[in-house]
This record gives C-alpha cells, sequence and structure tokens, in this order.
C-alpha cells in the first residue's frame, strides 16, 4: 500500500503539513520545558515558603484555634484537622505525586499535596512539620494543567497554515494543469488556442516554450498536408492519362490493359490511404453515439455475398466518437480480417467496468502473427509480410491506432487461444 502521494501537489502539501506538525510539537514541549514546569515550581516554593511561615515555632500538632482563625482571616490561609479538612473539601480533592515529591524536598520531610475545584483553586498540603494537620492555601488565576486553549490555538495555526498552503500549491500549479491538457490535446493531433502565460517565472517560461513548440508542430502539420496534397494531385492526373490510354488499346492487349487498370487502382488506394493516415479527421467532431448502431452500419456495408460477418452486441452507453472516423477504424479491422482469413469474421461488444470503457472485438480463423511482431504492425509502412500477407501500403493499423489514439482509447492485437487473430478496441465513456 503507497502512503506518499505522487504528485508534487499532494508531497508539497503533505510536507508543508510534516514541517508544521514538527514545529507545533516543538513549540508545545517548548512552553511546558519553559513556561510551565518553571511557573509550576515557582508556585511550590511560594507554597512552601508559606508553610515555613505558618508553622515557625510549632514545636507539635497542637494548633490554637483562634490563632488559626486569625491566620485564616488575614492571608485566606486555613490550618484543619485532617477530619475537619475532609468536611471542607479534602475529600473531593486530587493527589498529585509529581507536586508531593517537589514539596517533600522543599519542607524537608514527606510531605502530600492535593489540589481541589470549586469556586476557589485550593491547594490541600500536609506538611512534615505537622503530620496530623492539614494547610489549605487558595490561589487565583489559576488553571490544573489545562492547555486546551493553547491545543486549540496550535490547532487553529495548523489549519490555517495547512490550508495557506494547499491554496498556494493549487494555484501554483494551476497553469501545469492547463499545460498537461493542451500536451494531451497536442499528442492527439489537436492543436488548441495558446496558453495564457501567468504564474511563475519558471512555469511562464514552461508555457512560453510549448506555445512554440505547438505553433512549430502546427506548422509542419499545415506543411505536410499541403505536400501530400500537391503529390496527390500530382500523381493522380498522370494516372488519370494512363488509365486514358489503356482504354485506346487493342483487345490483343487485353492482358497487359488489365495489369495496369489493376496497378492504377492500387495506387489510387495507397495515395487515398496516405491522405487518411496524414489527416487524421482533423474536422470530424465528438458527439454521443451508440457503438452497436456503428458497427452494424458498417457490417451492412462492407459484408461480402460469400462471406459471413458475425455481429452480437451488447447493450452499451453512448460514448462521444468521431463517427466517421471510427467507421474506418471498424471497416479497416473488417477487411483485414476478410483479407488474412477464410472462415467467418466474429465481431462482439461490451462493457468493461474495471477500465471504464467500451469496447468491441474483431476475430478472424487466419493463420495469426508472430508475437515478436504484433507491437511493429501498428508503425507506419510495417506489414506483416511473414503471416499474412503483403498487400497494401502498410498505413491501415497505423490509421486504426491514430484515430484510436484520439478517442483516448487503446487498440490491441492478440493470437487466438484457437487459432486466429483478434483486435481489441476499447474507448472511454467518459472523453477528456
Amino acid at each position: 500500500m503507497k502512503i506518499l502521494p505522487n504528485s508534487a501537489f499532494g508531497q508539497t502539501v503533505l510536507l508543508i503539513g510534516l514541517l508544521l506538525l514538527i514545529n507545533q510539537i516543538v513549540s508545545y514541549i517548548s512552553i511546558a520545558v519553559y513556561v510551565i514546569q518553571p511557573n509550576a515550581e515557582q508556585i511550590n516554593e511560594l507554597l512552601a515558603k508559606q508553610i515555613k511561615v505558618v508553622f515557625i515555632d510549632v514545636e507539635d500538632a497542637e494548633f490554637s484555634p483562634k490563632m488559626a482563625e486569625a491566620f485564616h482571616r488575614e492571608t485566606g490561609i486555613g490550618v484543619h484537622r485532617e477530619r475537619d479538612a475532609m468536611q471542607l473539601g479534602l475529600s473531593e480533592a486530587r493527589y498529585y505525586k509529581h507536586r508531593s515529591e517537589q514539596m517533600s524536598e522543599l519542607l524537608g520531610g514527606p510531605a502530600e499535596v492535593r489540589i481541589s475545584h470549586g469556586d476557589e483553586f485550593l491547594f490541600w498540603i500536609r506538611p512534615p512539620q505537622a503530620p496530623n494537620l492539614w494547610v489549605k492555601i487558595p490561589l487565583t488565576g489559576l488553571e490544573d494543567d489545562n492547555f486546551s486553549p493553547l491545543i486549540l490555538f496550535l490547532v487553529i495555526i495548523g489549519v490555517l497554515s495547512v490550508g495557506g498552503g494547499w491554496l498556494f500549491v493549487r494555484q501554483l500549479n494551476r497553469p501545469l494543469r492547463s499545460l498537461q491538457r493542451a500536451a494531451e490535446d497536442v499528442a492527439q493531433g489537436k492543436f488548441p488556442k495558446p496558453l495564457t502565460e501567468h504564474g511563475t517565472t519558471e512555469i511562464m517560461s514552461v508555457t512560453q516554450a510549448f506555445n512554440h513548440m505547438s505553433r512549430g508542430i502546427k506548422q509542419l502539420e499545415d506543411d505536410r498536408n499541403l505536400l501530400m496534397a500537391g503529390i496527390s494531385h500530382d500523381l493522380r492526373t498522370p494516372l488519370t492519362r494512363i488509365r486514358l490510354a489503356t482504354e485506346m488499346m487493342t483487345e490483343l492487349d487485353d492482358f497487359l490493359r488489365e495489369g495496369i487498370e489493376c496497378d492504377i487502382d492500387d495506387m489510387n488506394t495507397i495515395i487515398d490511404q496516405f491522405i487518411d493516415y496524414i489527416r487524421n479527421d482533423s474536422r470530424d467532431v465528438f458527439e454521443l453515439d451508440d457503438i452497436n448502431v456503428l458497427i452494424d452500419d458498417v457490417v451492412n456495408a462492407e459484408k461480402p455475398a460469400d462471406r459471413k460477418v458475425n455481429f452480437v452486441g451488447t447493450d452499451c452507453p453512448k460514448i462521444p466518437l468521431k463517427y466517421v472516423a471510427m467507421k474506418r477504424v471498424v471497416a479497416n479491422l473488417i477487411q483485414n480480417a476478410l483479407r488474412y482469413s477464410d472462415g467467418d469474421v466474429e465481431l462482439s461488444s461490451g462493457i468493461d467496468k474495471d477500465k471504464g470503457c467500451v469496447y468491441f472485438v474483431v476475430k478472424d480463423r487466419g493463420e495469426g502473427i508472430p508475437e515478436a511482431d504484433i507491437e511493429a504492425l501498428f508503425q507506419p509502412f510495417t506489414q506483416g509480410d511473414k503471416a499474412r500477407g503483403g498487400e497494401g501500403s502498410g498505413l491501415g493499423l497505423a490509421i486504426i491506432k491514430r484515430i484510436v489514439n484520439s478517442h483516448g482509447g487503446e487498440v490491441v492485437l492478440s493470437n487466438r487461444a484457437d487459432g486466429g487473430l483478434q483486435a481489441r478496441v476499447c474507448l472511454p465513456i467518459k472523453h477528456h
């Protein structure tokens, strides 16, 4: 179980909290050692001196009632026999071992200290000079080790400090959150507006660098699109002329004409794949749609007359989709399954609650792909030549992966245990 947070925000708040806790503990100990304890010792010394004054020249336990009454009237200090003291509140007084030990040292013999609360704060002391008597000394302005206000004060200071640190770090990290979201958009082929440059000097510098990088990548993307559009136009023009020339060939050259027309069709298909890969459906927008309806549309359009494409759908919630782009993903996967296998193609859909996504799976009964080659198939211009033939430009799976990544999902290829290949596409229910 991991206790320490991973984020800089959580670590900073935790560090502030730990430092503040250590500071509060040190402050509490310092107050106890340098304020509370010296005050308690001074009170004990004062009380010991008063006890010594009371028993000056007293040789025995006999103490004149008149003298005791007069002494009490003038000083508030009362001297009582234990029976009378019990009636006056000694029975409710609390014994203090530490104070009793200190008082014993100050009075030079075994003494006992008890303290009672009421209308007055009373110290009851049995001195070694007269063990059968109790001296009652009232003191005002004292509380019995009541540290509640101090603890409350320290807690309030701690909460305010941690709260202030939390707000400070949150404000500090807010530009980083915006930077993170913008970076994720750029990674998915989107180009957000330039970020507002605010925050600390370091964060502003990072934001400026990111805006500069984003503009550079967008310019490269635009140049690439323009280059691809020019190449496509320049290639299709001679291809059209070649096709027209083949129409003028004689019947004796039918075999040659068919070969040329097939090559022209392949070249047009490859050019279309190049354009699809570069375009990345940047103009398509996310809308909530049912993945089962989308798959049904594609299956009905792509199903050949001599093959079966079986689809079994599970009720799924609507998810944000680029509808046209996702139709291309499903169509490409079905076409690959039909091209590289002879049996039926199976499709299914469902919900993965653990990952919070809706998925669909395309399965075939082909020869499969070596495990070491699976990951490389998602790279542009890579084909599974050894296992599944070498047709096309090698951009099909790269286009699929790029579209799925733009949805925040993932596509996984794996060999089936009973033979064949399956492609599993997982799309998040909530797109960030």
